[in-house]
């Protein structure tokens, strides 16, 4: 199995994940900056640092097999799109595999028509966080080819106010929103986590935006 190291391992999608590749068998490194909130389990390693912190990023990721970006859109520290740059040279240096927590509204409604942050009306807090996952995207996508990412996109419904239950079940799809028959687009945080590990343990999709959903 692979090294991962998890930045943002505290938050909603960062736990789950750091859970579901414990589960699959995976070594992880958990990267917060309170790691208080980590509990101490066979196969993980815990390191309190940021990813603001060249020489933090420079040693945890030593040995790396895949890099997992868990952050958020903006902290007082950093924004996405700057973290993910850092990650991308992360990334580069040990030839490393880097996946990204991602955002519906950079998903498009229907093929080829536009996207969920040009067809919803967000409320004006919501704006940079939208702007935020847009640039990250585009950073990625600019990257050197060299370099193998994957940005996973939840469902639009997907966060700590809508929990849901593992069912380890899932749809996959790209750059499209996906819609249950009852329209809406939904998926715990357990279920984005086996999505989201499954890419890790068997790679099929390559520098390229990836969705899921029931």
């Amino acid at each position: 199995m692979s090294k991962a190291v998890v930045f943002g391992a505290t938050g909603y999608a960062g736990s789950h994940i750091v859970d579901e590749l414990l589960t699959a068998g995976h070594e992880v490194v958990a990267v917060a900056r309170n790691t208080d909130k980590v509990a101490p389990r066979e196969g993980l390693s815990v390191v309190q640092g940021s990813v603001t912190d060249a020489a933090v990023v420079e040693r945890v990721t030593q040995g790396a097999d895949v890099i997992v970006s868990a952050l958020p859109a903006a902290t007082d520290e950093i924004t996405l799109p700057s973290a993910v740059q850092a990650l991308l040279s992360a990334a580069a240096r040990v030839n490393a595999r880097l996946g990204v927590v991602g955002g519906a509204t950079t998903l498009r409604v229907s093929e080829g028509g536009p996207k969920v942050a040009e067809v919803v009306e967000f409320p004006a807090e919501f704006q940079g966080v939208i702007t935020a996952h847009a640039d990250a995207l585009n950073a990625l996508e600019a990257s050197d080819d060299s370099i193998d990412w994957f940005y996973f996109s939840p469902a639009a419904e997907f966060g700590p106010q809508n929990p849901g239950t593992r069912t380890g079940t899932y749809r996959v799809g790209s750059t499209v929103l996906l819609n249950d028959e009852n329209g809406s687009s939904r998926l715990s945080g357990a279920d984005y986590a086996i999505a989201f590990v499954d890419e890790i343990t068997s790679p099929k999709h390559h520098r390229a935006q990836i969705h899921a959903a029931y």
